[in-house]
C-alpha cells in the first residue's frame, strides 16, 4: 500500500535518527534550490545562441564531468567525502557568480565547466555517505526506501525553487538574476555540511597518493567489467538517464511557445507569461517526482522485483516517446507537456531502484567510485548526444527530441528483454 505520508514526516521518526535524517533531507532540499534551472535554456537562447550552441555548452559541461567524475569519486572514498562535498559547493558558488555577472560566450563555457566540477565532486559521494550511515544503523535493507525518502525531499525543494525562480523573473523581468539568488541556499548548504559527523568521511588517507587513487580506480573498473550485474546496470543507466538528461530541458522552449500562444495574462510581457507557465508545470512535475521517489519501493513490489520493474519502466518510456512523436510540434502542446512530466516521474521511480541495485552488487568501500563511474557513462552519452540533438532541433524542430528518445528507448527495452531471457 501507499505510505500514509507520501513525503515522510522524517524528523519526527525516531527510528531513522532524527538529526542525520533531517540533515540528509535538508541537503537534498537546498541542493535543488537551483533557481536558474527551469530557465537555463531560455537564458542561452536569449543570448542569441542556437540549439546547436546550447548543445555544445551542455557537451562541454559533460566533457568536464567525464574528466573529473571518477577521480573525484576515488578521492571522496580515499580522502574524505564530507571534504569533497564542501569543495563541490565552493565550485558551484564560483560558477553561479560568473553566470550572474558575465555574459560573453567564453565565460559561459567557463561557468559550465565550473558546474561540471561541482557535479563531479558531488555525484555519488552523498549517496555513499547515506549508505554508510544506514550500515552503521543496521538498516542496510532499507536503502531503496530511505534514498527514495531523501530524494523526495529533493523534489519538494525543486518544486519550491521553481516558484521562487518565477517570482524572481517576474520581479526583475530578466533571467540572469536567478544565478545570483541561487548562491544564498548553496551558502546554507555549506553550513549544513558542518554538522555531518567526521565518521561519514569514510576511509581517510592523510597523505595524498596518486598511486593509491589509480589502484582504487583499477579495482572499480575491474568490478564493473567482471561482475555481470554491475555491467548490465551501468549500461542500462547510461541509456535511461543519459537520454532523459539530453531531452528534459527541451520542455522549456515548449513551455515558452505554449505560453505565448495562450490568450491568457495578456497584461504581462512575454517573460512574465512564460515564467508563470514554467512555475505551474515544473511545480507539478517536481511534486509528482517527490511522490514517485517516495513510493519507488512500493512500485518495485508491484512490478515483481527490481529487474522486472526496470523492464516495465523501459516499456512505458517507449510508449511516452511514441506519444511525443505525434504531439510535439503539432496542435496538442498540452499533451506533449504532459509527456515530459511523465518522463520525469519515470526517472524518479527508476533512480532509487537503480541506486539500491548498484549498492547490492558492489563492495562498500567502492560505493562513491562506482556511482561516479555511472555518472561518467551518462555524461559521456550526453556529451555526444546533446550537440547532435541540438543540430537536429535547429533543422527539424522539437519533434526531433521525440524521435531521438523513441530510438534510444526502443534499444533499451530490447536490451533489457534480451538480458532477462539470458539470465
Amino acid at each position: 500500500m501507499w505510505g500514509r505520508e507520501p513525503f515522510g514526516n522524517i524528523w519526527l521518526d525516531p527510528g531513522y535518527g532524527r538529526a542525520m535524517t533531517f540533515r540528509f533531507c535538508l541537503y537534498g532540499f537546498l541542493k535543488n534550490q537551483r533557481y536558474y534551472e527551469p530557465f537555463l535554456i531560455l537564458y542561452f537562447l536569449e543570448r542569441g545562441l542556437s540549439f546547436f550552441w546550447v548543445g555544445l555548452l551542455v557537451a562541454f559541461r559533460e566533457l568536464w564531468v567525464n574528466l573529473l567524475e571518477v577521480p573525484s569519486g576515488a578521492a571522496a572514498d580515499l580522502y574524505g567525502r564530507r571534504r569533497t562535498m564542501i569543495v563541490a559547493w565552493l565550485t558551484y558558488l564560483t560558477a553561479f557568480l560568473i553566470l550572474a555577472r558575465l555574459e560573453s560566450l567564453p565565460w559561459l563555457f567557463v561557468a559550465m565547466a565550473g558546474l561540471a566540477c561541482g557535479d563531479s565532486f558531488r555525484s555519488g559521494t552523498h549517496k555513499a555517505m547515506i549508505f554508510d550511515w544506514l550500515a552503521s544503523q543496521g538498516r542496510q535493507d532499507e536503502k531503496a526506501r530511505f534514498y527514495g525518502l531523501t530524494r523526495s525531499w529533493s523534489q519538494i525543494g525543486a518544486a519550491v525553487s521553481v516558484l521562487i525562480a518565477a517570482a524572481i523573473v517576474l520581479w526583475t523581468d530578466a533571467y540572469q538574476p536567478v544565478f545570483l539568488y541561487t548562491m544564498v541556499p548553496y551558502g546554507l548548504g555549506l553550513v549544513n555540511f558542518l554538522g555531518y559527523p567526521k565518521s561519514l568521511d569514510g576511509v581517510e588517507q592523510r597523505e595524498v597518493s596518486w598511486r593509491l587513487v589509480g589502484r582504487h580506480l583499477r579495482q572499480a573498473f575491474a568490478a564493473c567489467w567482471r561482475v555481470p550485474p554491475l555491467r548490465r546496470l551501468l549500461s542500462e543507466s547510461m541509456l535511461q538517464r543519459g537520454t532523459y538528461s539530453t531531452v528534459k530541458d527541451y520542455l522549456q522552449p515548449l513551455l515558452e511557445h505554449t505560453a505565448l500562444a495562450l490568450p491568457l495574462l495578456l497584461g504581462l510581457d512575454d517573460k512574465g507569461r512564460t515564467a508563470l507557465l514554467v512555475a505551474l508545470v515544473y511545480c507539478l512535475l517536481y511534486l509528482g517526482s517527490a511522490v514517485a521517489s517516495r513510493q519507488a519501493h512500493v512500485v518495485e513490489g508491484w512490478g515483481g522485483g527490481p529487474g522486472p520493474t526496470g523492464r516495465k519502466i523501459w516499456l512505458v518510456t517507449l510508449v511516452v516517446y511514441g506519444g511525443l512523436s505525434l504531439t510535439l510540434g503539432g496542435s496538442w502542446p498540452g499533451v506533449a507537456i504532459g509527456g515530459f512530466v511523465v518522463l520525469a516521474l519515470l526517472q524518479n521511480l527508476w533512480k532509487p531502484l537503480f541506486i539500491a541495485r548498484v549498492d547490492e552488487a558492489s563492495e562498500r568501500h567502492m560505493g562513491a567510485t562506482l556511482l561516479s563511474i555511472d555518472s561518467q557513462t551518462k555524461a559521456l552519452f550526453v556529451m555526444v548526444a546533446a550537440p547532435l540533438l541540438g543540430l537536429a532541433v535547429d533543422q527539424m524542430g522539437l519533434v526531433a527530441v521525440a524521435w531521438f528518445g523513441l530510438a534510444i528507448a526502443g534499444l533499451g527495452w530490447w536490451l533489457a528483454r534480451v538480458r532477462a531471457g539470458a539470465s
